[in-house]
């Protein structure tokens, strides 16, 4: 990493453990955002950021770790922990909004341990870009929403999911990755793609015969996105899961 902060990425089965070490200031902010969004495409149980070796030097830089865990909290759909910051910097993460959104722990064990608690249920997939992948991602969904008890959710979740996939393979054409997730109060779907194209819906003819899978995960979801991952993307959508 650039910009004067530097980045170690280690891996505490199932978490990912971030180490940052240097200045966060405005400058810095941008790069350490990035990382942590990298840190994010392999799709960890948990995220931990060690901040043992960080000097804040802008409190308003605070906020990039309340942005990523915004962000993880979409896609991924994984918890944010933070882990021993300094004095000064734990005073001023006490006294504003990211203490909100994520926790923060006084040393790495403590935030890995609590990490590793969490009550997220995951069931994962690779596909293929064949015309047989719209269906067997609607059997994953539905099989997680009976494993989950989840009877409403099941419906729309393989409707928004088979559009989802469809879409990589009518348009980037390349093997993907889908996740279904259980974290309360939502269902969260994703597949990523190689194509970095984000996805968009836009409008469409009504007299068209296709173009309208967006659109309908628009319609269906509390909430969607496209965002990078990697070399290509992750199209993520979430459900009230019930």
């Amino acid at each position: 990493m650039s910009s004067g902060i530097t980045c170690e990425v280690r891996t505490t089965a199932p978490v990912a453990v971030v180490r940052l070490t240097g200045p966060l200031h405005l400058g810095t902010m941008r790069s350490v955002h990035r990382a942590l969004s990298d840190a994010l495409v392999d799709q960890p149980e948990a995220l931990v950021v060690d901040m043992a070796g960080v000097s804040v030097e802008d409190r308003l830089a605070l906020s990039v770790f309340a942005a990523t865990a915004r962000r993880a909290e979409e896609w991924p759909a994984v918890p944010v922990l933070l882990c021993s910051p300094s004095p000064v910097a734990a005073r001023w993460l006490a006294e504003s909004t990211t203490c909100r959104v994520l926790p923060v722990s006084a040393d790495c064990a403590e935030a890995t341990r609590l990490a590793g608690t969490t009550s997220t249920l995951r069931m994962r997939t690779r596909l293929e870009p064949v015309a047989g992948a719209c269906r067997r991602a609607r059997e994953l969904v539905t099989e997680a929403c009976a494993r989950w008890n989840l009877p409403d959710a099941s419906g729309p979740a393989a409707l928004v999911l088979s559009e989802l996939v469809g879409n990589v393979v009518r348009h980037a054409g390349t093997p993907m990755q889908v996740t279904v997730t259980l974290r309360r109060p939502y269902l969260h779907l994703a597949v990523v793609d190689g194509s970095s194209a984000q996805a968009r819906a836009g409008r469409t003819d009504l007299h068209a015969e296709g173009g309208r899978g967006l659109m309908l995960v628009r319609e269906l979801t509390q909430r969607w996105g496209s965002v990078p991952a990697g070399p290509g993307k992750a199209v993520w959508a979430m459900l009230p899961a019930t």
